[in-house]
């Protein structure tokens, strides 16, 4: 009976521990992810503030500079024009890009959310 019981007793320990490490890795993978959620949500959402900030200063920047052209040329349309003509060349080359720019996100993003 002596080995029984001591199979038993092994058995109850090998057990407990191994519930002990379940718990131990859900809540390590919990905090994980957790981590991970908080990381990305931050970057997001400093993204987003500090891109529509920047967008509004180039908003009226452009008006700004339309204005500036547009009296240096006599007339506003022209001015209005040319920075449209503008802000389409810069998009056009954006886009041309935009591979390169989506490997760098992919990259960047990619560094911080494994690490």
């Amino acid at each position: 009976m002596s080995l029984n019981d001591s199979l038993a007793g092994t058995n109850k320990k090998a057990k407990a521990v191994s519930e002990k490490f379940f718990h131990t890795t859900y809540e390590y993978y919990r905090l994980k992810i957790f981590q991970q959620l908080t990381t990305s949500f931050g970057i997001v959402f400093k993204t987003l503030l500090i891109g529509s900030m920047l967008l509004l200063g180039l908003t009226f920047i452009a008006i700004a500079v339309a204005f500036l052209i547009g009296k240096a040329l006599g007339n506003y349309t022209h001015g209005f024009l040319i920075v449209g003509a503008f802000f389409v060349l810069i998009s056009l080359i954006t886009y041309m890009l935009r591979k390169h720019i989506s490997n760098f996100i992919v990259r960047t993003l990619s560094e911080k959310f494994f690490n």
